[in-house]
């Protein structure tokens, strides 16, 4: 198997990484850097260039450099560079060409492959567009990683695997991704997330410049391209300033804006008074999914080069109100999560070594009519937010009105209860005979695995007629059509599992042994949870959790209540064994007496 690279495709700088058999590896740049901007430029000859070459260019010729393109992912947005267009997944597609010619040239050999990262909060749109821009740029990219969760691996990757509660704080330049993960024995699963796609160390630069420009009383927006470089390069010098300092100087230095202007860390904190709340809303939003409160939690980890900021640091310990805030790395700590991701792939870490579960950030489901209000249809949740993935789950939809013709079923993703403020993923109908309201009923059941790939199963109950819809990948692609395979495994009813009806038989023959109302009482309960997990919430993982925990209680039980009959035998065996190495024969026991006269 050829090897398998990880990416770090951030809004301000990328990174590659790959497994080394032990640890993840970062990889050097043609430069001998780690951090390559995410940057793309054009020269004057035409030729496309990236990273921190484009960068500088921005400085000194205007219109030749993009940056911040991240953000567009999934949309329609167009970036113009020279006299060409183009689209954010074409940006991204450019720097991953360079990221992989660089990893390319660092190993010696040629990538075909990467996981890539994005973040937590990332709509469907933008996890398709991803994955397609690096089909652009040469890359086979089956695997999408969260950020919050490759981060979380490789803080226990390197802290060592103590169990516990960890807060994963992710502040890059242009996205924020929340997370909580719950750490146990050798399992990571992620619990909750939440973010903000709109919000990064680049706002904070954007604040310092129109400060900067209302003193001169000139707004940013009306100054040239190149000018607008000059001043948000000068913002970004007085941030870093502020994150070992009290106090700095920000001086753009270009036409028109000599002079200087102080800035305190309280200067800077009242300017963001806006930048700081949206931080506070997805944390304290976690909490709340994760049903904890900030003293449950064993650590907080700040991953992204935002965290850096010192006034950061100390909103978040404010929040948290005290918690133990750490920042290791925040620059590379997702890249090296995706590198070790890379070596999962690759079966360099294998499954026993480490399971690390993922969840479903956005609520998806169809629109259902709102009885108060035509015209305004409600959003009905199938998968919730936060349900561990793989899932598949599944309800029932009835006609609204006497001989209607065809039922309308639009797929949305978001957290609205109005299905037309959340993101309209697909919307497909399905005819359906004429007859009474609520007499025709179609069964939805949408399944949605760990790269964002959903598949949406319609069947007419009546007729037993049935649409299937692939969401999230590329249908054409033989990936897309293995993944297809293994999602319909999740469709078929879990308690028709052989290894789940196994354990159910095993539980009933435990509990028809057992004579103490106790653990008869114990055992019940806990059957009633797995056989409760299987029926109801169609939740792979919250299946495999349950399973786990009555295949420990039975054991347990049958240490501690029915240990007789293990011992019995052991001792039956023993006593063969014994009896086998003897050297008497049945003549010589019968002089001894032992046979009655």
């Amino acid at each position: 198997m050829s090897r398998i690279i990880g990416i770090d495709l951030g809004t301000t700088n990328s990174l590659a990484s790959y497994w080394d058999g032990s640890k993840s590896v970062l990889i050097q740049n043609r430069f001998g850097e780690y951090l390559t901007p995410s940057a793309v430029g054009i020269a004057s000859d035409g030729s496309i260039i990236i990273g921190k070459t484009a960068k500088e260019r921005q400085l000194t010729e205007s219109g030749t450099c993009v940056t911040n393109f991240k953000r567009g992912m999934g949309t329609a947005r167009q970036y113009t560079l020279g006299d060409k267009n183009f689209t954010a997944e074409e940006l991204s597609a450019l720097v991953l060409k360079s990221l992989r010619e660089d990893a390319e040239r660092f190993l010696g050999e040629k990538i075909e492959e990467a996981v890539v990262s994005v973040p937590a909060y990332f709509a469907d749109k933008a996890r398709k567009a991803t994955r397609r821009a690096g089909l652009l740029a040469g890359l086979k990219v089956e695997r999408i990683v969260n950020e919050p969760s490759a981060a979380v691996l490789a803080f226990r990757q390197t802290h060592g695997d103590s169990d516990g509660k960890i807060l994963v704080f992710d502040f890059g330049g242009g996205t924020l991704d929340v997370s909580l993960s719950d750490c146990f024995e050798n399992v990571v699963e992620i619990t909750a997330v939440s973010g903000d796609n709109r919000l990064g160390g680049t706002d904070f630069d954007m604040t310092l410049a129109k400060k900067y420009c209302e003193n001169f009383g000139m707004p940013f927006e009306a100054q040239a391209p190149q000018i607008q470089a000059f001043i948000l390069r000068a913002a970004e010098r007085a941030k870093r300033v502020l994150t070992v300092s009290d106090w700095a100087e920000m001086i753009a230095d270009c036409e028109g804006f000599k002079e200087g202007m102080r800035i305190t860390r309280k200067d800077f904190i009242r300017m963001n008074m806006n930048n700081f709340e949206r931080i506070g809303r997805p944390v304290k939003r976690v909490l709340q999914d994760g049903k904890i409160k900030p003293s449950d939690l064993s650590g907080v980890v700040l991953v992204g080069g935002s965290c850096k900021m010192q006034v950061v640091q100390e909103y978040v310990r404010f929040l948290l109100k005290g918690t133990k805030v750490e920042a290791f790395h925040p620059d590379t700590m997702v890249a090296l999560g995706v590198g070790a991701y890379a070596g999962m792939k690759e079966r360099n870490i294998t499954s026993e070594d480490l399971i690390l579960t993922d969840i479903c950030p956005f609520s998806l489901g169809t629109d259902v009519i709102n009885m108060s209000d035509h015209d305004n249809p409600l959003m009905n949740v199938i998968i919730p937010r936060n349900s561990a993935l793989p899932t598949s789950r599944e309800s029932i939809y009835v006609t609204s009105h006497d001989n209607q013709k065809v039922m309308n079923f639009g797929i949305y993703q978001g957290e609205d209860i109005y299905s037309k403020n959340n993101i309209k993923l697909e919307e497909f109908e399905f005819a359906v005979p004429p007859r009474p309201a609520g007499e025709e009923k179609v069964k939805l059941r949408f399944t949605y695995d760990i790269n964002g790939i959903l598949l949406v199963d319609a069947v007419l109950l009546s007729r037993n007629e049935e649409r299937h819809l692939v969401l999230g990948a590329d249908d054409d692609s033989e990936y897309t059509k293995k993944q297809i395979e293994k999602l319909k495994e999740l469709r078929s009813a879990p308690w028709e599992a052989e290894e789940n009806k196994f354990l159910q038989a095993y539980a009933e023959r435990v509990y028809q042994q057992l004579n103490d109302d106790y653990a008869k009482e114990r055992l019940s309960g806990q059957l009633l949870a797995f056989t409760g997990a299987m029926k109801t919430q169609q939740d792979v993982y919250e299946i495999q959790k349950e399973g786990k925990a009555l295949t420990a209680l039975l054991k347990s039980l049958e240490r501690e209540y029915l240990s007789e009959y293990e011992i019995h035998d052991k001792y039956i065996d023993e006593f063969l064994d014994w009896y086998e190495e003897r050297d008497i024969d049945e003549d010589e026991e019968d002089s001894q007496g032992w046979n009655p006269k």
